[in-house]
């Protein structure tokens, strides 16, 4: 029967799955799994638009699990999570308003210095090995959403890293206990992840196929992720982050020399 599909159907799935499990089980982890599995999807010759919404899919059902099993876990409190899901999506509308407006070159530029201080930043700090429970005032909580307002303005204008960059804000700016940083980007994720991907669908933008088994991959990446996340805590976030900032600041550079 494979014998009869053709080979640029086939090849695509092979490209794909693999990046979309490690995407998944990353960003559970630390966020940025968009970095692992979007130049996947660009490898395999498909329009740049439908690239992007069918990785869309595949990251929404990854990112659905884990929002799902942060919840289950009580990582996910909803009197913090639903202001900041309101003013990420709200940012995410401001931003890419914003960047019709504005070259991301710039923005690539600024990254570059931005990105070696944060590494440089979480190697130092301390902040995602507090242990107390989270600040729960009314002070904090608008904190944390005035946080998810600049990252969805982030996300909106360029995008990439944006989970991890809400990972270290959430931990490092508002104190958030690790779990609960965690679980609040995980439905910051969500809720933009979902609004962009009907955006997609609206617009025949996504292979559906594709996108399913490759968010199959991504959801059994995520369910490695979740279960690494809760056994190790910063012992694998720290290292993970790492890893995904370097990742970006090389794709950054080669942007900007390629200009």
């Amino acid at each position: 029967m494979l014998e009869s599909i053709p080979l640029d159907i086939i090849v695509p799935f092979l490209i794909v799955c693999p990046f979309a499990f490690l995407a998944g089980a990353i960003d559970a982890i630390a966020g940025g799994g968009g970095l692992i599995s979007l130049p996947a999807f660009f490898m395999t010759g498909i329009p740049v638009h439908t690239a992007l919404g069918t990785n869309k899919l595949a990251s929404s059902m990854g990112t659905t699990l884990a929002t799902y099993r942060f919840a289950k876990q009580g990582f996910i409190k909803a009197r913090r999570a639903v202001p900041c899901v309101i003013t990420a999506i709200a940012g995410a509308a401001i931003g890419a308003n914003i960047a019709l407006l504005i070259s991301d070159d710039v923005l690539r530029i600024v990254m570059m210095i931005v990105i070696p201080l944060t590494a440089l930043y979480l190697i130092r700090s301390h902040s995602m090995e507090i242990t107390a429970q989270s600040p729960a005032s009314i002070k904090n909580i608008a904190l944390c959403a005035a946080i998810a307002l600049a990252m969805g303005v982030y996300d909106g204008f360029y995008g990439p890293g944006t989970g991890t960059f809400l990972m270290l804000a959430f931990s490092g700016i508002a104190h958030l206990h690790l779990h609960d940083a965690a679980g609040t980007t995980k439905a910051v994720n969500l809720s933009t992840n979902l609004s962009a991907l009907a955006v997609f669908l609206l617009n025949g933008q996504v292979w559906l196929l594709l996108g399913i088994v490759a968010g199959l991959f991504n959801m059994a990446g995520a369910w490695v992720g979740v279960k690494l996340f809760t056994n190790k805590g910063t012992r694998i976030v720290k290292p993970i982050m790492l890893v995904v900032l370097s990742i970006f600041l090389i794709k950054t550079i080669i942007e900007v020399i390629g200009g």
